[in-house]
């Protein structure tokens, strides 16, 4: 479900009011359970949303929503609409909500990680 409706009122998923320092950790986590970096984690979430390593860490500290996080990326990714594939039950390609899509995009690109795919795969070169 990509939100809910209530008396004609969009309810926002409850993802888009997380701080992004809280889903961070869970990313590292999967990835470095699997024998990968915090360096290739930060690479992605680079990659996919033009934040510098000095705004990224910015945006932690500050605990911003993952909402903003995406929405205020510097520079989304061209390349990014060439991922592709299932993420939580849903076809990437069929998610209407932006920032929704946006969000699994990059938990696809994480999950690509933790399965071993090499980083210029997941960055698409």
């Amino acid at each position: 479900m990509q939100g809910r409706y209530m008396k004609s009122k969009m309810i926002k998923p409850r993802i888009y009011t997380i701080s992004f320092a809280n889903v961070y950790p869970c990313y590292l986590a999967k990835a470095e359970k699997k024998g990968r970096t915090k360096k290739e984690v930060d690479e992605i979430i680079r990659w996919l949303t033009g934040y510098s390593q000095k705004d990224l860490e910015a945006q932690l500290k500050k605990q911003t929503d993952c909402e903003t996080f995406i929405a205020k990326s510097p520079q989304l990714n061209p390349l990014r609409t060439l991922i592709k594939g299932v993420i939580c039950g849903v076809r990437l390609e069929n998610i209407k909500d932006p920032i929704m899509q946006e969000i699994r995009y990059l938990d696809k690109l994480i999950d690509e990680l933790a399965k071993g795919k090499t980083i210029e795969k997941i960055l698409r070169k």
